[in-house]
């Protein structure tokens, strides 16, 4: 999607931290889901919408084969590293830059789309036959607050915070209940041995690196929308530092299925 409508855009300072916290929390359990459907050597893998480099070099890793990292902005890919290829690309609106793939992943990216049920098409077209697809979204609406347990004044403004941050999605496109979604759309698209589960992750110092980054990356949106002050902001960040909060992410949501021989 165009860059101007994202909030979390690549080219942002605390890309980079946030890209950290997130391969803390979810690529053990992204890799697991991965080995789960197979994924051998010489596979055929495309990371779609990839970020930083932490998921391609793992798969490259693993398989030995061709991997495909692509993403609308590749800043954080290293075009001259060894074991996977990297394109610019943007899912919504481009063809498939290839086929034939026995894998092919996207974690936090379809939620951020207008255009995701196309994008979920090119995904599934570029599968060979037999191929497997996995989707990883976060859903908020399953679980809508950063602090669970909001017993003061601390977890009160962390969770108005968080919310002020889900409303400005909203407004761009952001699909806050698409995870639960991915099921049903994977047998829809006629993909089949569909499964599915979720995970989130409450408190330690990955949660707080990702609060800290996000909230540094969006708090100019905040205070121009009017649904923080600048007081609050630096309050919450404050909070955040002391460890108190226990913090949690959105239910991360994993589905994959096969396409039909």
């Amino acid at each position: 999607m165009a860059e101007e409508h994202y909030l979390l855009d690549n080219q942002h300072t605390r890309a980079g931290q946030r890209f950290e916290a997130l391969a803390e929390l979810f690529d053990a359990s992204t890799f697991r889901h991965m080995q789960s459907v197979g994924l051998s050597p010489g596979w055929r893998v495309w990371e779609v919408g990839a970020g930083g480099a932490n998921v391609p070099e793992w798969i490259a890793e693993q398989t030995h084969g061709y991997v495909l990292a692509t993403d609308i902005d590749t800043s954080w890919l290293d075009r001259e590293a060894g074991g996977f290829e990297v394109r610019t690309h943007d899912i919504g609106t481009d063809p498939a830059p290839d086929d034939g793939f026995d894998l092919v992943h996207a974690r936090l990216v379809l939620v951020h789309v207008p255009e995701r049920v196309d994008a979920l098409t090119t995904m599934i077209n570029a599968l060979r036959p037999g191929g497997w697809v996995l989707l990883e979204e976060a859903d908020p609406g399953l679980q809508p607050l950063v602090c669970p347990d909001e017993y003061g004044a601390e977890q009160e403004l962390a969770n108005k915070l968080k919310m002020a941050f889900r409303s400005l999605m909203a407004d761009r496109g952001v699909d806050l209940s698409f995870g639960r979604k991915l099921p049903r759309l994977l047998r829809s698209a006629g993909l089949v041995n569909v499964q599915a589960d979720s995970f989130f992750p409450m408190g330690g110092s990955a949660c707080n690196e990702l609060e800290r980054a996000t909230v540094e990356q969006i708090r100019e949106h905040l205070i121009a929308a009017d649904l923080a002050t600048e007081d609050e902001i630096e309050q919450h960040l404050s909070n955040v530092a002391t460890g108190r909060l226990d913090l949690a992410t959105s239910p991360m949501v994993s589905a994959w299925a096969r396409k039909p021989e």
